[in-house]
């Protein structure tokens, strides 16, 4: 009986606002790890931190950390409203404009949440460790992914439900899409709030 309350009170109960924050730190770690991994900027501008019981590797860039969390603070208020539906992660070569790859974030939210129901609960150290499972995923990465040779430049585009205006330093962009692109999807994680599936989509070496 002991051990079976023991596993209760590890559960927690999941807002829409704690939600979006789990998924948000989510989005940065994984930005982070993905730009690291692919060396879109240099080592350098990189150190090491421990989250999720793992080692990843976080920027110390003053530029790409200011970019990131203005992006990331408009996907925060767009998560809490529900009208989120993917953000993506273009890496483009710099000279030519040619998109390489395209890490995709899917977000599906729970609807009863969304309209006031009674907040689901899940275990913290559940949600870490699915987190923990694609960010090791997205390090192992570069073990399929061709190698990008050509200097790099990234943007961020959102795709979102009912939207009145797009905010102040945001403009509508094209898809960003690669043709006869191989797709690899990772593992989804779940807060009973927000599902959030990741994957990438890339130029096969043979057509690059």
């Amino acid at each position: 009986m002991s051990m079976q309350c023991q596993a209760q009170l590890q559960r927690s109960t999941i807002t829409l606002k704690g939600s979006a924050q789990i998924v948000t730190q989510y989005f940065d770690y994984a930005v982070q790890s993905i730009l690291y991994q692919r060396g879109v900027y240099p080592s350098e501008a990189f150190k090491q931190k421990k989250e999720y019981g793992i080692m990843l590797w976080v920027s110390n860039d003053e530029s790409l950390n200011a970019y990131l969390s203005t992006v990331l603070t408009q996907a925060k208020a767009w998560l809490e409203s529900g009208k989120l539906r993917q953000m993506v992660l273009v890496i483009v070569d710099a000279r030519s404009s040619e998109v390489l790859e395209r890490w995709t974030f899917d977000i599906e939210t729970n609807r009863e949440v969304l309209s006031g129901g009674k907040p689901p609960e899940k275990g913290e150290s559940e949600i870490k460790a699915e987190i923990a499972g694609i960010l090791r995923q997205i390090c192992a990465s570069v073990s399929f992914l061709p190698l990008l040779d050509a200097r790099c430049s990234i943007d961020i585009l959102m795709y979102t439900d009912n939207i009145d205006e797009v905010p102040e330093d945001w403009e509508d962009s094209d898809a960003r899409n690669i043709k006869n692109a191989e797709i690899v999807s990772m593992r989804a994680f779940n807060t009973k709030v927000h599902n959030v599936k990741t994957m990438v989509a890339y130029k096969p070496e043979d057509v690059l």
